[in-house]
């Protein structure tokens, strides 16, 4: 076996595994430029905005919205604000994600930063703070959470620990405060005034991974409890999948209480309908950008050019699926190299590709049905489903088979993957 090769694939494997970048170190050994107007566009509606305003961020799954809010997020510290951000996910099972423990998740957040900048807290407001958090609705759960505490564990440590991790904690903390999320955002507030009379700084809370949300979830929390959201007397960056944006239901709600929805597109390779003509000819700039990012993780004679420039096509526009799509490609590789040791000369040429879209292809393939297809189809044709309000179209946008673009008019295309599944059944040609 090469072990050599073995190593380099694995590593390749690896590296794309490190999205969306967050650290420092991971943005400065992975990162290419892009969507700078996007961040620009964020930073101005921060600073236009009053002190309490709230930003909705949206866009298609996987489309680079993480990594770009870290980056923005690192430059709003910059420019000195005091910027709190964090990930859904890190700090609540996504299945049980509710306007109670987000806003509970802010509170912990905003108190567990403070602590990180050695703000100084009196002696009487950590007293008084430790109470509120560990006093909940039922009796026993408020006492065996002091005993825990008492017992010598860091309590932000190990409420963050239970939040995470305890389904029956985060149903204590929704029972709690469910009636009373007032008490909750002024708890938030208490914090964010002793962090700007501390630091002369302004409170900046980016709350991530929102939108990755299933979509029912997502209509409880927007639709049903965005004003519980806006409570807090501070800025907070939301983000929103871009198939609630487009709910027709939903959207009123929204813009009833934000001026405006700041949107990421996805990157438009081929101008409508371009890209199914023989002579369609790409954009080479944005083909250039996605290709830099392979380049970023994949050493050059790990890959075929043309194969390289396949895979940045397939992706449709959407960072994730390029990183998946490659990554996908490592994985074969990293069996080739095990199934024929003999071998030295494995790269990432156009049949590993074929195989690695295989399985993505099937991936895709399971959940669709006829009605599913025919939308799908209608959608491929016209660049525009037939009912764009449906849930079923919805659905299909959330779930990465249909993509979002934007010109001076919106307009919508099938994943090319997802393409290639309505040829095999015929479907289209």
């Amino acid at each position: 076996m090469n072990k050599s090769l073995l190593e380099k694939f694995r590593q390749a494997y690896q590296d794309l595994e490190l999205f969306p970048l967050i650290t420092t170190r991971q943005m400065e050994a992975f990162r290419v430029d892009f969507a700078n107007e996007t961040i620009a566009r964020l930073e101005q509606a921060v600073e236009d905005a009053p002190f309490n305003g709230k930003i909705m961020f949206a866009g298609h799954r996987g489309c680079g919205k993480s990594s770009l809010l870290a980056k923005f997020a690192k430059k709003m510290k910059r420019q000195g604000y005091f910027v709190a951000f964090f990930s859904v996910s890190d700090l609540i099972e996504m299945s049980d994600v509710n306007h109670v423990n987000i806003l509970y998740a802010i509170t912990l957040t905003l108190l567990s930063q403070a602590t990180q900048s050695e703000i100084e807290i009196s002696k009487d407001i950590e007293k008084s703070l430790l109470e509120w958090f560990t006093t909940t609705q039922t009796e026993t759960v408020t006492r065996d959470l002091k005993y825990e505490i008492g017992m010598g564990g860091d309590f932000l440590k190990i409420l963050t620990a239970k939040l995470k991790n305890e389904a029956t904690f985060r149903e204590e903390i929704k029972k709690t405060y469910e009636r009373k999320v007032s008490e909750l955002a002024r708890k938030a507030d208490e914090i964010a005034s002793i962090i700007q009379a501390a630091t002369g700084k302004q409170v900046l809370i980016v709350i991530d991974d929102l939108d990755k949300l299933d979509l029912a979830l997502v209509e409880d929390i927007y639709k049903n409890n965005i004003n519980s959201l806006f409570l807090p007397k501070f800025q907070i960056i939301y983000t929103i999948p871009i198939s609630a944006i487009r709910n027709t239901q939903l959207l009123p709600i929204l813009q009833s209480v934000v001026p405006k929805i700041y949107l990421m597109a996805v990157c438009k390779f081929f101008n409508p309908g371009d890209s199914r003509k023989p002579d369609g000819v790409p954009k080479e700039q944005l083909i250039n950008l996605f290709l830099q990012i392979l380049q970023k993780r994949i050493p050059q004679e790990l890959i075929e050019p043309e194969t390289a420039r396949q895979i940045v096509l397939t992706s449709g526009g959407v960072v994730r699926e390029l990183v998946r799509i490659a990554r996908e490609c490592c994985s074969q590789c990293l069996l080739l190299i095990r199934s024929e040791p003999e071998r030295s000369d494995i790269k990432i040429n156009q049949e590993v590709l074929q195989l690695a879209v295989k399985d993505l292809r099937n991936e895709f393939a399971r959940p669709l049905g006829e009605n599913l297809s025919s939308i799908l189809v209608t959608t491929y044709e016209n660049l525009t489903p037939k009912d764009a309000e449906s849930e079923d179209f919805l659905s299909l946008l959330h779930g990465l088979y249909v993509l979002e673009y934007e010109n001076d008019d919106l307009w919508y295309d099938v994943h090319p993957i997802v393409v290639e599944i309505l040829k095999r059944k015929q479907l289209i040609k």
